[in-house]
């Protein structure tokens, strides 16, 4: 929808062996909603969230530019298909609860996981999608790990300065 599909080749490989996966395992089709994002466009992303909800919640759904993940190439937004729909129903599809369950074994993580705000600093987004690789994924599943900033020791996600 952000018309910017673009992602890094590892990443936009590993997502199109996840959706196929998902087809042949009877799931449904999974499209992708937002990819790769410039720095000029997070900072529209951002502002219209900011319109919309006032700039404490828009922190909370939406990074600022310089600090969005999908800056990096390596996240992106699925949505279900048959027909596509939006990101906000992804987590209540047959497409989501496969993503939930086996998106590790593809190298990715449901980055903004329920309960874990607190720590991620976001409202959880079971449509979005962090590549960390194959080998960091299946050691992240295996922990039981819930975010990033767990994973690797980090603290909690810190405040934006200024």
């Amino acid at each position: 929808t952000t018309g910017s599909g673009q992602l890094r080749p590892d990443v936009a490989a590993a997502v199109g062996e996840l959706a196929a996966a998902a087809a042949a395992d009877g799931a449904g089709q999974i499209g992708a909603n937002n990819g790769y994002r410039s720095y000029d466009l997070q900072v529209r992303t951002h502002d219209n969230h900011v319109r919309n909800e006032g700039q404490a919640s828009a922190d909370a759904l939406s990074a600022r530019a310089g600090y969005s993940e999908h800056q990096t190439g390596l996240a992106l937004d699925l949505v279900a298909c048959a027909p596509c729909g939006g990101i906000d129903a992804f987590g209540g599809t047959a497409q989501g609860a496969w993503v939930a369950e086996h998106a590790w074994e593809y190298g990715f993580i449901v980055r903004y996981e329920s309960g874990a705000t607190g720590i991620s600093g976001y409202s959880p987004e079971p449509w979005h999608l962090r590549y960390i690789g194959v080998e960091l994924a299946a050691a992240y599943h295996a922990g039981g790990f819930h975010t990033l900033e767990e994973f690797f020791g980090l603290p909690a996600a810190p405040d934006y300065i200024g």
